[in-house]
């Protein structure tokens, strides 16, 4: 049986922490027909990253999950898988490969039948069904989740710049109040300006007017007495 170092939860997840205990729920989700202790996808994550530039920069990772978790399903012997693999690789549409894969099968397995590799290969795609179900959900989990952070933060951020623009007005209103008041100011003021300048200059007036007579007489006491 092939043994790959794979783990599916590698998909949306690269929490190192949570790898063990995710890759132990995705191996228990396989159910094999065929009762084998390994017939399970692998717990372990691989840390190879495609390079090729595609239009999704995960394709080719992703499909190399696929095809690893479909290698880590195969039993010993011959079965599906096997005539999978030799078909692919002669031609999946030239009717001859499926005929030389079923003789070889047969010279391997003698009591290998079309409904047994009919039944394996739909065991495998029952398998691989449940990885893409569960990892599909998480996928889907993950993005309304990112979705919802992220309209959260907008309705937050919007409403900020909602209460600053409210008041900006404000203040703009009272910027142009004080500024009204300030223009006022000179106008209010100038008759009670204008009437203590008089009284100053009527002091200094009434001063200089009393002083003068007063000195007046004192030179006058001074030159007659």
């Amino acid at each position: 049986m092939a043994k790959e170092s794979f783990n599916w939860k590698s998909l949306f997840i690269n929490d190192e922490a949570n790898n063990n205990s995710e890759g132990k729920t995705a191996a228990q989700s396989s159910t094999p027909i065929s009762p084998a202790p390994d017939n399970k996808f692998p717990n372990q994550v691989t840390e190879s990253f495609p390079t090729g530039s595609l239009t999704n920069p995960f394709l080719n990772e992703i499909v190399e999950v696929y095809d690893k978790g479909f290698e880590s399903l195969n039993e010993a012997g011959f079965d599906f898988f096997e005539l999978y693999k030799s078909v692919m690789a002669v031609g999946v549409t030239n009717p001859q490969s499926y005929q030389m894969a079923f003789a070889m099968g047969k010279s391997i397995r003698s009591d290998l039948t079309k409904e047994f590799l009919l039944q394996k290969g739909s065991f495998y795609i029952a398998e691989i069904e449940k990885v893409y179900a569960k990892y599909d959900t998480i996928g889907k989990t993950k993005k309304a989740d990112l979705d919802n952070t992220i309209t959260k933060e907008k309705y937050n951020l919007s409403k900020s710049i909602s209460d600053l623009e409210a008041k900006i007005v404000e203040l703009q209103k009272e910027l142009e109040a004080k500024k009204i008041e300030l223009q006022k100011i000179d106008p209010v003021n100038m008759e009670q300006l204008s009437e203590i300048q008089l009284k100053m200059e009527a002091n200094n007036l009434a001063k200089q007017k009393i002083l003068s007579s007063i000195n007046t007489v004192i030179t006058g006491i001074n030159q007659y007495l």
